[in-house]
């Protein structure tokens, strides 16, 4: 699959919003394509919208795993980097269109879930939007 969404993020700039779209409509439980949809959205809520989708879907996917609302979900594992995304993105769009209580939440749940944070290059991505 991870080819795939490379070669969506691959296409020139003009297209790679709907070459992405294609990809997550194809393949809508890769939340590494709702993070990337959300980084690529054409306004604010845009993004939101893409980056809480990947969020939910990342819930369902690691209850589906075992995780019971608690415990940690480290960036070190790759498989997570999709979900972790989803969040910062959330948290970063939230507090841009005024959801300051809801940004609130996803930065103290990122922490819960990682102490040791995001890497800085993916926070500047989900705060720039792309």
């Amino acid at each position: 699959m991870r080819h795939l969404l490379s070669q969506a993020l691959s296409v020139p700039a003009a297209s790679r919003r709907e070459a992405v779209a294609e990809f997550v409509a194809a393949n809508p439980r890769v939340l590494d394509g709702w993070a990337e949809l959300g980084d690529l959205g054409r306004d604010a809520v845009e993004s939101y919208s893409a980056y809480r989708v990947g969020y939910h879907r990342g819930l369902d996917a690691l209850r589906a795993n075992g995780w019971r609302g608690s415990g940690y979900v480290r960036w070190s594992s790759e498989s997570n980097h999709g979900f972790l995304r989803c969040l910062l993105g959330l948290q970063n769009r939230a507090a841009e269109i005024g959801e300051l209580d809801e940004a609130e939440r996803c930065a103290l749940f990122l922490l819960q879930l990682d102490p040791a944070g995001v890497p800085d290059a993916v926070g500047r991505i989900a705060t720039s939007g792309g």
